[in-house]
């Protein structure tokens, strides 16, 4: 049973009644609001070769991982993920960059979600919908 309990007070009275029936195993979870301060958006452009065989694979592979890994694409060659904090923004990064091609540029950009919320998306002369952001669970 998972049970979110804000405050202190109501906190110790809810240990004090499990106490009294016996219960000695009561986990206690801290839980922190995540903010757009925290919530990073990674941000990978890249221009690869594909003219032998060998490139197109590479850039393949490349374009393919990305994807996998959850990134999804903004542009031609510009490919996006979000991520719930910068620990796990790292970690996608890490990622990205054992994948790299041997031939080639890779750029990546890490932003908050307040930089990301100033992006505007055009299409042609009319303003373009945003990407939807992800629902954020949060599992205990």
């Amino acid at each position: 049973m998972i049970l979110l309990i804000k405050g202190l007070k109501p906190l110790m009275s809810f240990i004090e009644k499990f106490k009294t029936k016996g219960v000695t195993n009561i986990i206690i979870m801290k839980t922190e609001r995540l903010n757009k301060y925290q919530i990073m958006w990674v941000f990978v452009h890249f221009d690869l070769p594909t003219e032998t065989k060998a490139d197109r694979k590479n850039y393949t592979d490349f374009r393919k991982n990305l994807m996998r890994d959850g990134f999804a694409m903004l542009q031609f060659s510009i490919y996006v993920r979000h991520c719930s904090s910068r620990e796990n923004s790292e970690v996608h990064k890490k990622r990205v960059k054992k994948w790299l091609p041997p031939k080639g540029d890779v750029i990546i950009l890490e932003i908050t979600d307040a930089q990301f919320g100033h992006i505007e998306f055009f299409k042609g002369p009319k303003m373009k919908d945003r990407p939807n952001t992800p629902q954020q669970l949060e599992l205990f």
